[in-house]
């Protein structure tokens, strides 16, 4: 695609544009001749690999494979559907059963783990072949790989899953700098993690939660709240914003829409957490807590 040039071409900097050739080059040795699967949410991560891997290999080497169950938004698989058709790679759709699993269910802090393991052995089982897949990668960056908070990648590397990114040294940063120098329309999204992280580890997650959630988020970004959380407690909706919105949704016309919004998902009372939005709060503090408790009993 003439607007998905060679990066080698564009105006990077140096570094930068080393880094991106070297995962290019990773791409490129681990498919050979083959072709290459993209673990795609739609988000700037994956959308970045899905676009290296078209530069360097060709858009028709290339598939998209997106994981659709329930702790999939539905307003994200509509935009990674648009993502990849701005890039020239076709979407493959795949039904996970994470919530078969009992140990996903459960919802410990290791339960992407469960969610990761069954994308990629549902690819194993025959998506490869039909579609002759050489390599899957996955859109793993430098800053993801040093998170204690990431159990998806053991997933990964049991599987054997290719991470070009986080082995080209590509940090969150350089990542939305390619975004934006290749022109994706998922250069400024929010991070959107799965609708399960919204349930604090411990509570079952079951289907009816995450319906609860995504409906509550969905009609939150309509009221024109485009980064959010809507944590699930039972009968209470803990809303996390940023710091900018938190005025604007508890001050009056907002205020009372908010409220609505959130009863109309099933909830009985919105909550706005005055700490603002906090990415992976639940599994750091569950991490948190259970090194706390290695300490003490050590000590």
């Amino acid at each position: 695609m003439t607007s998905l040039a060679d990066p080698r071409s564009e105006s990077l900097p140096a570094d930068l544009g080393r880094r991106a050739e070297q995962a290019g080059d990773l791409v490129r040795n681990g498919v050979g001749a083959g072709r290459l699967g993209v673990a795609f949410s739609g988000g700037v991560d994956s959308s970045v690999l899905l676009a290296l891997a078209a530069r360097t290999l060709g858009s028709e080497h290339v598939v998209a494979i997106l994981g659709v169950s329930p702790s999939l938004a539905a307003d994200e698989r509509r935009e990674a559907h648009r993502v990849a058709d701005a890039i020239g790679v076709a979407v493959v759709e795949i039904e996970t059963r994470e919530g078969d699993r009992p140990d996903y269910r459960a919802n410990g802090p290791d339960r992407c783990f469960y969610c990761k393991d069954e994308l990629f052995t549902r690819i194993d089982d025959g998506l490869a072949i039909e579609h002759g897949l050489a390599a899957v990668a996955y859109g793993e960056n430098a800053d993801d790989a040093l998170r204690p908070d990431r159990p998806g990648a053991e997933a990964a590397t049991r599987h054997r899953v290719l991470r070009p990114l986080a082995d080209a040294g590509l940090d969150k940063a350089d990542v939305r700098r390619l975004a934006r120098a290749w022109g994706l329309p998922s250069a400024d999204k929010p991070a959107a993690p799965c609708l399960a992280s919204r349930i604090p580890h411990g509570q079952e997650v079951t289907p009816e939660k995450l319906r609860q959630v995504d409906q509550a988020e969905a009609a939150l970004r309509a009221l024109g709240f485009a980064d959010l959380r809507v944590r699930h407690h039972g009968d209470i909706a803990r809303l996390e914003l940023p710091a900018d919105d938190l005025v604007r949704a508890v001050s009056e016309p907002q205020r009372t829409r908010v409220q609505a919004a959130v009863r109309a998902a099933g909830f009985r009372y919105a909550v706005v957490d005055l700490a603002g939005l906090q990415s992976g709060l639940f599994t750091l503090t569950a991490l948190r807590d259970s090194l706390g408790e290695l300490r003490t009993t050590r000590g």
